[in-house]
Parts: C-alpha cells; sequence; structure tokens
C-alpha cells in the first residue's frame, strides 16, 4: 500500500462515521489512516436524503457554511396511500433541524474535512480482516499486505463482513435489514420550486406508507434537492421475500407514475439510480458488544439507526457514534492503552448520548412497523374515513361515524387500541 508501517488508529470506511471519527483524532494529533473500499469517499454511500444537522455540527467545525448542503426542510408531508386515494397530514415551518443532501457529496466532504485535519485517505482497498495477535486487534489485513495501528475503529457499513469473522455478529438475516430503492430525477430549481410550493432555500420531507410500497412494511420517500428530487421506497426485506409479487424496481415505477407524483415529476429525466441495505432491527442489531481489545464498532455495523415511521434517522447518528468512538479512543490512551477495559467508555458514551436513549425510547416503534397489518390496514382506514367524509351526497356524517365505518370489516377497534398501547409503551 505505500504507507508507513505503522499507525495510531486504522478506521475501516470512510463514511458518515469513518470519517466522523478520523477527523476528530486527527485534529486532536492522532496519527490516523481511513481504508476505503471505494474508488473515492462516498462513492459506495447512498441513502434517502435527510440528514438531521444538530449533531453534525458539533463534529465539523464551519458545518453550515462549508457543507454540501441541497435545501433545509422546512415542509413535512405524511400520506397513507391506496388505489382509492391519499390522506396527508403536512407541516410547515419557519426553522430546520434537518436537510437534504446527497450521501456521496456529504461523506466525500467529511473525509477532506478529515483528509485537512491530517488524517491519510486510502481508497479502492478493500479491507479482508482484522489483524488479531494474542486476542487484541493490532491493524488490518488487506490481500498480502498488513498495516498496524494501536487501535481499529470498524465502520465498515451494515454488511459488517469483518464482525462476523471476528464472531461479534452473526451473518445478516432478512429480518434484520431493509431494502432501500432510490431514483434521482432531474427537473430543475425552478420547476421544483413551482411544483411544490417552494422557495430556493426551502426543502420538502415527504413520507408515505400503504399503497406507495405494495402494502409491504417501509414505506415510500420523496426528497427536493437544489435541482433534483430523490423518489425511493424501503421494504423490510423479510417481509419482500415472502410477499413480494414483482421486482421492487416496477413497484418504484408505479409510485412514480401515480398521482400525484406522474404530475408533479412530469418532464423530469432520470439521472440517478441506486439500491442499498439498512439496519431495521434496531436494538436487535446492535452488536453484543462494541469493543474489545484494541477495537471500537460505530455508524451501520453497530446497527445505529431508526425508522420512526415518519423519519428515518441514520446519517447523524453514524457521524456521531464515529465522533464518540474517537473520544473513547482519546480516553483510552490517556488512561494508558486500548485494552478492553479502557475502550468500554465507548458503550458509557453511546449510552449517555442521543443515539442510544433514542434507540430504546422508540424501540416499540420497531416492534409495530415489522406487524404487516399496519401498513394496510391503516392507509385504508383512514382514506375510507376521509372518502366517507368529504365524498357525501345527503348525508353528512359525524368524523367517529366515518372512523368506525371505514373500521367495519377491516378490523376490531379492541385491534386498533392494541397497537396504540404498543406504540405508546416504554422499552
Amino acid at each position: 500500500m505505500g504507507l508507513p508501517a505503522k499507525f495510531d488508529v486504522a478506521v475501516v470506511g470512510a463514511g458518515p462515521a469513518g470519517a466522523s471519527a478520523a477527523y476528530t483524532l486527527a485534529r486532536k494529533g492522532f496519527k490516523v489512516v481511513v481504508l476505503e473500499r471505494g474508488r473515492a469517499p462516498g462513492s459506495k454511500n447512498l441513502f434517502g436524503g435527510r440528514v438531521y444537522s444538530r449533531p453534525l455540527e458539533r463534529i465539523f467545525e464551519g458545518f453550515r457554511n462549508e457543507a454540501p448542503i441541497e435545501r433545509w426542510v422546512k415542509r413535512e408531508i405524511l400520506s397513507f396511500m391506496t388505489e382509492d386515494g391519499m390522506v396527508s397530514v403536512e407541516y410547515t415551518s419557519n426553522g430546520s433541524t434537518s436537510f437534504t443532501a446527497y450521501l456521496s457529496k456529504l461523506s466525500a466532504w467529511m473525509a477532506s474535512k478529515a483528509e485537512s485535519a491530517g488524517a491519510v485517505i486510502v481508497t479502492d482497498v478493500r479491507v479482508d480482516d482484522v489483524l488479531m495477535e494474542n486476542g487484541r486487534a493490532v491493524g488490518i489485513v488487506s490481500g498480502g499486505d498488513r498495516l498496524y495501528a494501536d487501535v481499529v475503529v470498524i465502520a465498515e457499513g451494515v454488511n459488517r463482513l469483518l464482525c462476523e469473522k471476528m464472531n461479534i455478529v452473526t451473518p445478516l438475516s432478512p429480518e434484520d435489514v431493509a431494502l432501500g430503492v432510490k431514483h434521482v430525477i432531474r427537473l430543475g430549481t425552478d420547476k421544483i420550486n413551482e411544483r411544490f410550493g417552494l422557495d430556493s432555500d426551502e426543502g420538502l420531507a415527504w413520507f408515505l406508507v400503504g399503497k406507495a410500497t405494495d402494502y409491504m412494511p417501509g414505506g415510500a420517500f420523496l426528497y427536493t434537492n437544489s435541482a433534483t428530487v430523490s423518489l425511493g421506497i424501503v421494504v423490510f426485506l423479510s417481509h419482500a421475500v415472502r410477499e413480494v409479487k414483482r421486482h421492487v424496481y416496477d413497484v418504484l415505477e408505479d409510485l412514480r407514475a401515480s398521482l400525484p407524483f406522474v404530475r408533479l415529476l412530469e418532464g423530469g429525466s432520470l439521472v440517478e439510480y441506486g439500491a442499498h441495505l439498512t439496519p431495521e432491527a434496531g436494538l436487535r442489531m446492535v452488536p453484543r458488544k462494541l469493543y474489545g481489545d484494541g477495537f471500537l464498532i460505530a455508524g451501520d455495523a453497530a446497527g445505529l439507526l431508526i425508522n420512526l415511521g415518519y423519519t428515518v434517522r441514520g446519517v447523524d447518528m453514524a457521524a456521531f457514534s464515529g465522533y464518540l468512538a474517537a473520544e473513547a479512543v482519546e480516553e483510552a490512551h490517556s488512561l494508558g492503552g486500548y485494552t478492553s477495559q479502557n475502550l468500554s467508555c465507548y458503550e458509557r458514551k453511546l449510552n449517555d448520548s442521543f443515539i442510544m436513549k433514542e434507540m430504546k425510547r422508540h424501540s416499540m416503534v420497531q416492534k409495530l412497523m415489522v406487524k404487516g397489518h399496519v401498513f394496510e390496514l391503516y392507509p385504508h382506514v383512514l382514506v375510507g374515513a376521509a372518502k366517507r367524509l368529504f365524498e357525501f351526497e345527503e348525508t353528512s356524517p359525524k368524523l367517529l361515524e366515518a372512523v368506525n365505518d371505514s373500521l367495519k370489516g377491516r378490523c376490531s377497534r379492541l385491534r386498533v387500541l392494541l397497537d396504540v398501547v404498543t406504540l405508546m409503551r416504554g422499552p
């Protein structure tokens, strides 16, 4: 690889977690190398399109002024969709705590910040194994090369092949992940502003459930960028394997051709298509141990993502876990070395941070979302009630009457109550 024989820290992966760890450590004077499998930082990164900003602002100096932000999200829409119609809840704000972005550009920018701080970024390198000696991580193995480091930060992403080889996690199962498929469609800034009712500095985040994914657990999304729109679907892989009757690409194509999207996206040109696996098992996907002698695990490899049903948080949690991993490395260094005992402060830092608090607080949402009936029942109930309320001929129903009429033949009120109790229960 043509690198020095030894580094203080080797980081596997130049995504949000790895770049944040490298940037934080390099600024503190550590000799850091980042090993990235893609041809450039960010080239293998894909996500829906929205990032919550506050954690990244804590990590990266000058973030708001320098980061490749497309638009700040100031409109939110949550829609329940069936073949017959759609019921939506909309929220508009003057402020914003999230933005739209291309993850490839954002990750590349993070990596450039780490490089400017002194980290060495090496691309097009596949890490085959974590180098172990006497039960301790002492570097990495790539092909026939060995690179030594005092501590290894594993930020390899959702596939977790290194963690599997280390017997920290079991191979992924369909119950652990969701499949995301996305189109990026170029419309131009003026058309986006006109069709979605936005100013040039305003962004829209739109989340849909129901028919948008053929009623499979997951959801669909639309995010507005400066001159493009990201339209995609996310389906829980376990349900897709059992229930999908056609290619998921066709499900996305049908969404694009349905109302209102066929009109909103008319004349747009497809400039990018991609697919990606994301963690969806909540706390169940977090490895039993996120640290050991000479290593830490961060980001998607640690299973740190939550799907709340109306929004998804992943990039900010991944980046902040990398930041906390860097803090743990610094603390362990001050304690005299990178033993498992000294690096255990990483778990404490995660538990004290918003990351694990959010993962635990919303754990029941995950349990509800894997129940397939939620994504078919409630869109039909809400659209049916709306149809009853607004398409009457002579007698206009009361709200409760419309809901009760829509529930008939679909489920009992007890079923709804049980779902609500599940959602409201704590961890």
